[in-house]
């Protein structure tokens, strides 16, 4: 007893020794937390850090607790530039005119770019980059512009692309006469972004900047950003699923921060995040940043197909060898009954919305096309294009995403239920033309339909 008094005590008085105290005899917490640099840092570098932990505070506290920040790499190493980059900022060169700010002094006077890019990074992270470079993420730019009437056929206004489309999809990067990035295009950091590098795609889509986290990249709500709504809700299938449960319930537990390329199922965490099963390592499997592997189905896509078949972007995949590494990720958890059946399950689901509503809905909308009951200049200004365009994008997305996530709510009532609906629309309304003779309704004033058709030169050159 008398022990455990004894170093009560020195814990008493070693936590008042720490702590200053006003005249009033309250705790003084008044004074700034200060960041102080002990590591080797060059003069320019330690300028960067002082004038941003001043003009931007957020942002440097972000640094501050980084695992960059933790292995000495300052904003230099991420942002610093060549004078004759494209992507060099005119602007902050006018930060080293201020004569009177100590740290705008000309001998710190660096060339640097606002937009760090994959190029950028790749200088510590080679490999992560050149996974990323081949995936669907970086190239989904020229995916949407080969798939989709909505640019195609200028069916939206640029803004509505601004502000919705390319804010997952990523902007082209320009710049106006001044050299300064334009509002058109900036600030975005969409995952196919075209940067003035040349190099595709945005880092913190996932990896927030200026944190950088591991574990917020980790976490299904990185990617629910974008993969949610009406056309993809792969966050809220994920929610539903028996996995976003165990996730719901456990998440608090979950090792989030362990060392890349060590994360593992059963021992940092109990139910798989889509990083865990899409990107992460686990077994024999190794960590990839390219997202289009692990896939044996081209899911999103009007008809399903192999990836490799992907007329928009082919994948340099073998689908056999993509399914065997996904399903070794199952059976981290699951015995290999349980995952083969569940493939197979999968593999009915897609042949039966292949062959059954898929197929016949194309078959119906290219014979309207044909008579000239559908006027093919543009999409959607007539209803049965927007109803077989929403039971591929939509619906039809829905019921093969769902059974592949095991969501059955999605599968079934927002999936096949709702095809269901719509084919029967789409079908109704297609016989009466053809019967009739009688050419479909055609909306006069769609609203918007102002959106430029230019395939953007840096995706495709050779227009």
């Amino acid at each position: 007893m008398k022990t455990t008094v004894k170093w009560f005590a020195v814990a008493v008085v070693c936590l008042l020794a720490g702590t200053a105290w006003a005249a009033d005899g309250s705790a003084d917490m008044s004074k700034e937390k200060e960041f102080r640099i002990e590591r080797s840092i060059s003069e320019a570098g330690i300028a960067c850090i002082q004038c941003h932990k001043r003009e931007h505070p957020g942002l440097f506290a972000d640094w501050a607790n980084s695992r960059h920040a933790n292995a000495n790499i300052t904003c230099i190493d991420c942002h610093q530039a060549q004078e004759h980059d494209a992507d060099v900022s005119k602007a902050h060169y006018t930060q080293y005119e201020n004569s009177k700010d100590p740290w705008a002094q000309k001998k710190y006077r660096v060339p640097v770019s606002a937009v760090v890019t994959p190029k950028d990074c790749s200088r510590c992270h080679p490999n992560e980059a050149e996974q990323y470079a081949k995936s669907k993420h970086a190239n989904t730019i020229e995916i949407i512009w080969k798939i989709d009437p909505w640019l195609n056929d200028g069916m939206n206004s640029d803004l509505e692309r601004t502000s919705g489309c390319f804010y997952c999809h990523g902007t082209v990067l320009e710049k106006d006469r001044d050299g300064n990035l334009t509002p058109e295009t900036w600030p975005n950091v969409g995952v196919g972004r075209i940067n003035l590098d040349g190099s595709k795609g945005s880092c913190t889509s996932c990896h927030t900047r200026h944190r950088f986290s591991l574990m917020e990249a980790r976490k299904p709500e990185a990617c629910g950003q974008c993969h949610l709504g009406p056309d993809h809700p792969q966050i809220e299938i994920y929610t539903e699923s028996k996995h976003g449960a165990m996730y719901a319930a456990f998440a608090d537990e979950y090792n989030w921060t362990a060392a890349p390329g060590t994360w593992s199922p059963g021992v940092d965490f109990r139910s798989p995040t889509c990083a865990s099963c899409h990107m992460s390592g686990a077994g024999a499997v190794r960590t990839t940043h390219d997202v289009t592997e692990r896939l044996s189905w081209e899911l999103q896509a009007p008809l399903t197909v192999r990836p490799e078949d992907f007329a928009a972007f082919p994948a340099k995949t073998n689908w056999q060898q993509e399914r065997e590494k996904m399903q070794a990720i199952c059976m981290q958890c699951h015995g290999k009954t349980w995952v083969v059946d569940h493939y197979e399950k999968t593999d009915k689901v897609v042949n039966e919305y292949n062959e059954v509503y898929f197929k016949p809905a194309k078959a119906m909308l290219d014979s309207l096309y044909e008579k000239g009951l559908l006027d093919k200049s543009r999409f959607f200004d007539e209803a049965l294009e927007v109803e077989y365009y929403e039971l591929w994008h939509h619906e039809g997305r829905r019921a093969r995403m769902g059974t592949a996530m095991m969501a059955p709510d999605y599968a079934w009532w927002h999936g096949f239920y709702e095809c269901k609906n719509r084919y029967n629309r789409f079908m109704e309304e297609a016989r009466h033309l053809i019967e009739t003779g009688q050419k479909a309704y055609k909306y006069p004033d769609f609203p918007n339909a102002t959106g430029s058709t230019e395939k953007p030169k840096a995706v495709f050159p050779k227009q």
